[in-house]
C-alpha cells in the first residue's frame, strides 16, 4: 500500500518516492489529522482508487 509522502525541500505532499516538483527524495509522513479544510484529500482519494483498481474492485 502506498503512503502519502512529504518533500522536506518544497513542503509538498505526493505519492512518489522522488518529488516531481524539485527532484528531492521524499519521506513517509504520519497521516495528517482530519480537518474540514483538508488539503491532501486528493492524494488520499488517488491512493484509495489505485488500491481498489489493483484488487479489481473498481
Amino acid at each position: 500500500m502506498n503512503k502519502i509522502r512529504y518533500c522536506p525541500n518544497c513542503k509538498e505532499y505526493t505519492l512518489e518516492e522522488v518529488c516531481p516538483r524539485c527532484g528531492a527524495k521524499t519521506i513517509v509522513k504520519a497521516p495528517p489529522r482530519y480537518s474540514p479544510k483538508e488539503n491532501v484529500a486528493r492524494y488520499r482519494r488517488k491512493m484509495r482508487r489505485e488500491i481498489l483498481q489493483k484488487e479489481g474492485l473498481l
